[in-house]
């Protein structure tokens, strides 16, 4: 049996169908077939079965997922061992929301290249999660805190919120909101209290437009399609927005730095740590801690 094979079998069990599974992995669908083919013939079972809708997880597939996971997190730390032992030199997989990639990050990744110019970044900008135990990143920049085991995480800067609109906006009352539009963030994956605290203060405001993406939102409240809380770091940047006042502001949120413990010797890793504290993060609010 083969670990190529077994990391096969759990793409398509995570993704549900042989095809989303080679898209994810980077290979063709005939060759991802063939791998469970041959992973079922060293089993001496079939471990899925073919539907319209993509696969499904025999009996003998589900008793043996777990296993399979606990094969993936054995090569996931014999890798990230490895690669902790490494210097400075090499790329740095840096996963952040598009707004701090955008309007917080880049004086960080400016020291990094003037200080280590060995270090190659590569930014991941996303709203998805990405996994540091799996490696999709190296180090995460996230507003909520860490819960996954072996992370190491520290606190870094509060960040602010504000509610825009475009500059020609009408005067608004905090408990009303007639006649007014709102471009709001989607909270069908992740949580925003701040989206909460604006449909509490303007309760007779319209949904207009609901996004993923924090630029977007920002120039849609530009071009005038409604009101928007943002961070202040982008509101304030961008031309045309004028921060509302009803009295309070929105619930502000802490950046979480996270990456995994068995990466803590990396130079590059500890590199880009070091300079994210220093500029991102006070000595009490930025101590690493062990999720």
């Amino acid at each position: 049996m083969e670990w190529s094979d077994v990391r096969i079998f759990l793409a398509v069990a995570r993704q549900g169908s042989l095809g989303a599974a080679a898209r994810s992995l980077q290979l063709s669908h005939p060759t991802v077939g063939r791998r469970i083919r041959a992973l079922e013939h060293d089993v001496g079972q079939p471990l899925v079965q073919r539907h319209d809708n993509g696969i499904l997880l025999t009996e003998a597939g589900a008793r043996v997922l777990a296993l399979a996971e606990e094969m993936e997190g054995a090569a996931m730390a014999f890798q990230r061992r490895l690669v902790g032992d490494h210097g400075t030199p090499g790329p740095l997989r840096i996963s952040s929301a598009d707004w701090f990639a955008t309007y917080v990050l880049p004086p960080v990744i400016e020291a990094l290249q003037r200080e280590h110019p060995d270090v190659v970044p590569e930014l991941m900008v996303s709203s998805r999660r990405f996994d540091v135990s799996r490696r999709e990143a190296d180090v995460v920049f996230r507003v909520v805190p860490f819960d996954e085991p072996g992370v190491v995480q520290c606190r870094l800067l509060r960040i602010e919120y504000g509610l825009y609109a475009r500059s020609d906006q009408r005067p608004l009352q905090r408990g009303d909101g007639r006649g007014t539009n709102l471009v709001v963030m989607d909270t069908s994956e992740h949580s925003y209290p701040e989206t909460d605290w604006l449909r509490e203060a303007l309760p007779h405001a319209r949904l207009a437009v609901v996004t993923n993406h924090r630029a977007l939102q920002a120039r849609l409240c530009q071009q005038g399609m409604g009101l928007a809380v943002l961070p202040r770091a982008v509101g304030d940047a961008t031309s045309g927005l004028t921060c509302v006042d009803l009295g309070d502001a929105p619930p502000s949120r802490y950046i979480w730095m996270g990456y995994h413990e068995d990466l803590r010797s990396m130079g590059r890793v500890r590199a880009l740590a070091d300079i994210a504290v220093r500029l991102l993060g006070s000595a009490a609010d930025s101590l690493p801690e062990h999720s």
